[in-house]
């Protein structure tokens, strides 16, 4: 009954007798996520059909360098944001991670759906369980693909040596348990959660260990900006929580101009109606950090808005079901936050670690050949 009080003209809006498709990419992990996305669409609109479009991205067929030093910002997303461009599919799912805070003319974030945990956990080699950080040997080897979480673990376990491993889930967990060369790897929880591979977990990293990624845990529903059949459609999966975290966490990425090629992290917390956000950035090596907190309310009534209206997105998200001055006041605190690191001198150190990383140095080069970064002690 909701679903006809939602829809109540199915003939007008075209869809009724439309199979909507839907673009994800080819891996296991892609294919649930996109899987419970279509079952909640299913739910809510029980009279349409869906289809599922898989296939592969560049970041998919890179599996030997690590994605830090590609350069190409929309690794997994570039073919499916094509398919959508050709009406080849109506609507893509995504990791909103993998989503560059810049999106292509044409297309929005139609929906962000209900975070999944965050944080990033740690997965032990079976020889190790029961292990934490803390208590691996010295020199252990632990596998991660990213940047940000290198920087910050090597700061906070400097005892631990932490090397590139590439691949999906299934290829990196396959590489820990059959080979010695790692005695753990981190992954994002929320994939392992996804998966069904909870009891894998040995350890979740609290923001006091690491900073998780822009949008980590997140599921973002990409579409046509002026589809706004489509749109209405999705729009019913926006979770008001996670979209006002997500904006402020992409805005204070924007501005920073970071991407998987520089250390940056983030924390985001609503309490009582406050937002607030935890934002870092980090030398390669970990040695220098910049990190600050700040908050802004974001109680405020929803307001009426009719049709699409690329003034109302933010950093690429569009979602008339969440306050759009909340909206506003959440893209406000990721500028002012990112404002007030760069005068901090967070520019600089992002350039000397996007120099290096671009060079080819390894993560435990501290570029301090580089010329210093003026200002303030870093924490």
């Amino acid at each position: 009954m909701a679903d006809v009080l939602l829809w109540p003209s199915q003939e007008e809006n075209g869809l009724k007798n439309h199979m909507i498709r839907v673009g994800t990419r080819k891996s296991q992990l892609a294919r649930i996520q996109t899987d419970s996305v279509v079952q909640m669409l299913q739910e809510r609109h029980p009279h349409l059909c869906f289809e599922i479009v898989a296939m592969s991205t560049t970041g998919d067929k890179i599996l030997d360098t690590a994605l830090s030093k590609i350069g190409e910002k929309s690794l997994f997303t570039k073919e499916l944001e094509n398919a959508l461009e050709r009406n080849e599919v109506d609507l893509v799912v995504h990791s909103l991670k993998d989503l560059p805070t810049t999106l292509p003319p044409g297309f929005t974030i139609g929906a962000v759906c209900k975070r999944e945990n965050p944080h990033d956990a740690v997965v032990f080699h079976p020889k190790y369980s029961g292990k934490t950080l803390d208590s691996l040997p010295d020199k252990s080897v632990v596998g991660t693909s990213s940047l940000r979480r290198a920087a910050q673990l090597k700061r906070k376990f400097p005892q631990l040596e932490f090397r590139d491993i590439r691949g999906n889930l299934n290829t990196r967990l396959r590489k820990l348990d059959e080979k010695e060369d790692f005695s753990a790897i981190i992954l994002a929880a929320a994939g392992l959660r996804r998966m069904g591979w909870n009891s894998r977990i040995g350890q979740i990293l609290s923001p006091t260990d690491c900073l998780y990624a822009v949008g980590q845990g997140a599921l973002a529903v990409e579409v046509r900006a002026k589809d706004q059949e489509i749109l209405e459609l999705v729009s019913v999966l926006h979770d008001r929580e996670t979209v006002l975290s997500c904006i402020a966490e992409r805005a204070f990425m924007k501005r920073l101009e970071g991407g998987c090629s520089v250390p940056v992290a983030v924390s985001t917390t609503l309490k009582d109606s406050q937002l607030y956000l935890t934002g870092a950035v980090y030398s390669l090596d970990g040695a220098e950090r910049l990190q600050e907190t700040m908050q802004t309310s974001v109680d405020f009534p929803q307001e009426d808005a009719d049709g699409p209206n690329d003034a109302m997105q933010h950093v690429g998200i569009s979602a008339k079901t969440v306050p759009h001055q909340a909206q506003r006041a959440a893209e406000k605190l990721g500028m002012e936050l990112a404002e007030l690191l760069l005068r901090q001198g967070a520019g600089q150190i992002l350039t000397v670690a996007r120099q290096l990383n671009e060079a080819g140095l390894p993560r435990g080069s501290s570029g301090r050949a580089a010329p210093q970064v003026p200002g303030p002690h870093l924490a």
